[in-house]
């Protein structure tokens, strides 16, 4: 689903080389959770687990798994999930397919026709591409659509939006423009996908149509496909505009799995469905809609790549959109495979990545999938040899994600009780490439991923993936410009740890973390060209081969990664986690949202004063009036001292926490077997502790009150979001409610660690 998650927005300039030599010259750190004699096994370990992954294997299994399409209902989909059953069962795991069913709409027809004296009828085609030998193959495809939009049959003037997003609806007001009865055009890009129809439904709009446009992602950015990594003229992106933040998986089974037998929502009651007609479309289709808009010229941070001047509308340009779909149910089938666990068999590691596409997949989600099942083969070699995990390993290689993470959210939902009393962490991947590991998570789970990405070499330069990595991170910084920006750009050359994004949504840990409180992390290599070919025709083996990563060195790579991780999760003596990372990040995010509320409160007045003197109005200029814009509700003075309080707190526990635990590893021989079970079960358990009963305001499906999907931001992550949302949207009493919350959860968080440190003593 999100190639664009793991993207990495990096530039690896000159200006880094004479700090080459410092960062790749870091000696790998201490393996965190092992006793010396222990990490030495660990690390013999990894080396023979290394040795046994194959990129000629990776190549073989992408190119068979991305020879056909393979969304859901796909009779490759399903061969695909057959296929590695079969594998999975040769290479020695208890493996078994579980099958739910799910609402998957289907398109029978779709067409958009510019109408008028000049009528254009859209080709919704993509045409192979010489060299790409799947692209002409595309029998069994489904028509380009946005999967969860409504059905409709509207014909209506046209609107051009921008993004869609809600500033530029505040910019359309100060400009008189509704697109009340009318049909949205938005472009792709500063924005989940799915905001942009149900924004414009919310405003009245009829319909939405969504295009590439040049400037971002095509000819604008680099040469098109196959040249380059930019997006052909005729190509499109496809993705599901399902309203994921409010809950993920089967529309109609919200916090429930979608089994035979199940209640259903009726369709009309279903949270997540839209109520407009929604249709993807190339930019090469969306050029003579654009060129036929009248109206105010468009503001120049509004105008894209194609050759003419960008003019808002509305029409005179109308537009006819037909979406007529297939309402079914249809299966998704999750391929789950078990190492049971030699000392510890009821904890359990938990890895995933999915195998279905919008059509081929090779990139997005097949180069990850195809790692993950290298890392299988070579654990089941292991096996072989007589080697167990001292906790159980399950892998799945799960269905349905592309339509809204149905089969991973419907395994956690069919199986939260066990989960609870279960798992202790789970490891992500989706699409891979080349270039700069990415990593997000859990917190705790933070000093684990920089020993692991310090033990793995980067295939291009010979320095460690973490070395690349921070290198990359210095810039991106230095760039920030901010306090907080060159403070950790600093921090980095003197060696600190690279620090984890927060999760936000797009891919399958959402359910795990969010929903069931399970800590989790998210992997993936990626550089900074444009994903051409996301969600189109194109996101082929012939691609993947020639653009993403040529001898699949960085899908080896993405191996060891997640490898190791799942290896060091497995076999700690006590759980590889850290507390004082986390209880850090928590004061940063605290600082931030107490930060945003001053600033909030400050531009507001200065705003109010501008409306006040009729600033906007003397500086207007030109033919084409601007309003002023609207007056918004002045900010009180939040108490945020229980986020503080809180926050302090669990920051001398996480400090007590980590000596205990360092000391402890320093003498292994000190800790009881049950104070050991104690200390892991504790640490288990303390990310559960980070749930809110009622959820997150509107939407109680999302429990973690730290991390979440923004309502607004889709797959971007909120911090605090409770707190963070209820500021931006200015309801002052739900952030009060809301930091009382989150507070009380980070008591209950630090009395967990509390609770393993007097285990450790």
């Amino acid at each position: 689903m999100t190639s664009l998650l793991r993207r990495c927005s990096v530039l690896l300039l000159a200006a880094w080389l004479p700090l080459w030599g410092a960062l790749a010259a870091d000696a790998p750190p201490p393996m965190l959770g092992f006793a010396a004699p222990g990490a030495s096994a660990e690390a013999a370990l990894e080396g023979r687990f290394d040795a046994l992954l194959d990129a000629r294997d990776m190549r073989t299994w992408l190119e068979r798994m991305s020879s056909a399409p393979n969304h859901i209902g796909a009779p490759h989909d399903k061969a695909n999930a057959e296929f590695m059953l079969e594998q999975f069962r040769a290479w020695g795991w208890d493996a078994a397919i579980e099958t739910f069913d799910v609402l998957y709409p289907t398109p029978r027809r779709v067409s958009l026709d510019l109408v008028g004296p000049h009528p254009y009828h859209a080709s919704l085609l993509e045409p192979p591409i010489a060299g790409d030998r799947t692209s002409a193959h595309t029998q069994g495809a489904l028509p380009p659509y946005n999967v969860y939009g409504a059905d409709g049959d509207v014909t209506a003037e046209l609107v051009y939006v921008n993004y869609g997003m809600p500033e530029d609806y505040k910019d359309l007001a100060r400009r008189g423009i509704s697109v009340k009865g009318r049909i949205a055009i938005a472009r792709y890009g500063a924005g989940w996908r799915g905001l942009k129809p149900k924004l414009a439904g919310e405003h009245g709009a009829v319909g939405c149509i969504i295009y590439s446009d040049p400037r971002d992602d095509g000819y604008g950015a680099a040469d098109t496909y196959p040249m380059g990594a930019g997006r052909p003229a005729q190509s499109l992106q496809r993705g599901s505009v399902a309203d994921m933040p409010v809950y993920s998986g089967d529309p109609l089974t919200p916090g429930i799995g979608a089994t035979q037998g199940a209640p259903r929502l009726e369709r009309s009651a279903a949270a997540t469905l839209l109520k407009i007609p929604v249709l993807p479309i190339s930019y090469q289709d969306a050029r003579p809609l654009l060129e036929a808009l009248r109206g105010p010229r468009a503001p120049a941070s509004w105008r894209g790549g194609l050759p003419f001047t960008y003019h808002i509308g509305p029409g005179p340009a109308r537009v006819h959109l037909l979406v007529q779909s297939d309402w079914s149910q249809h299966p998704v089938y999750d391929v789950v495979a078990r190492l049971e666990g030699s000392t510890y068999p009821n904890q359990w590691v938990i890895r995933g990545n999915h195998h279905d596409a919008w059509v081929f997949g090779a990139e997005d989600p097949l180069s990850g999938n195809v790692a993950m099942m290298a890392e299988m083969k070579a654990l089941g070699a292991l096996k072989a040899s007589g080697w167990r995990p001292k906790r159980t390993l399950v892998y799945a290689s799960w269905d349905g994600e592309e339509a809204g993470l149905l089969g991973s959210t419907e395994w956690v939902e069919t199986h939260a009780t066990e989960l609870a009393a279960k798992a202790v962490a789970y490891v992500n991947s989706d699409s891979n490439s080349s270039g700069i590991l990415g990593a997000g998570g859990s917190h705790t789970l933070q000093r684990l991923v920089n020993e692991v990405a310090a033990g793995v070499k980067d295939p291009t330069t010979g320095a460690t993936v973490l070395a690349r990595a921070r290198a990359a991170k210095i810039l991106e910084s230095r760039r920030g410009g901010r306090d907080a920006d060159r403070r950790l750009a600093r921090a980095l050359l003197d060696g600190g740890d690279l620090p984890l994004d927060p999760l936000g949504s797009g891919s399958d840990f959402t359910p795990f973390l969010q929903h069931a409180g399970v800590p989790s992390l998210n992997f993936g290599f990626g550089d900074d060209e444009p994903g051409g070919v996301y969600h189109s025709v194109y996101d082929s083996f012939d691609h993947y081969l020639k653009i993403n990563d040529p001898d699949l060195r960085y899908g080896v790579a993405l191996a060891e990664v997640a490898g190791h991780t799942m290896l060091r999760l497995a076999n700690a003596d006590l759980l590889p986690m850290r507390a004082a990372d986390f209880a850090t990040t928590i004061g940063r995010y605290v600082d931030e949202v107490e930060h945003y509320a001053d600033g909030l409160r400050g531009e507001t007045a200065e705003m109010h004063r501008l409306l006040d003197e009729h600033v906007y109005e003397l500086a207007a200029t030109g033919t084409e009036p601007v309003g002023p814009p609207a007056r918004e509700v002045d900010v009180p003075f939040l108490n945020f001292a229980p986020l503080r309080n809180a926050s302090g707190a669990l920051q001398l526990s996480a400090q007590s926490f980590d000596a205990a635990y360092a000391a402890a590893l320093a003498e292994p021989t000190r800790l009881t077997p049950t104070q050991v079970a104690t200390v892991n079960e504790t640490l288990r358990r303390a990310e559960q502790a980070l749930l809110g009963a009622d959820g997150l305001p509107g939407r109680p499906w999302y429990r973690h009150l730290i991390y979440a999907p923004g309502l607004y931001t889709g797959y971007g992550a909120k911090t605090l979001p409770g707190v963070r949302e209820a500021i931006e949207e200015r309801q002052w009493a739900q952030a009060s409610d809301y930091t009382t919350r989150t507070a009380n959860a980070l008591d209950a968080y630090r009395r967990a660690l509390d609770a393993a440190t007097a285990a450790l003593h």
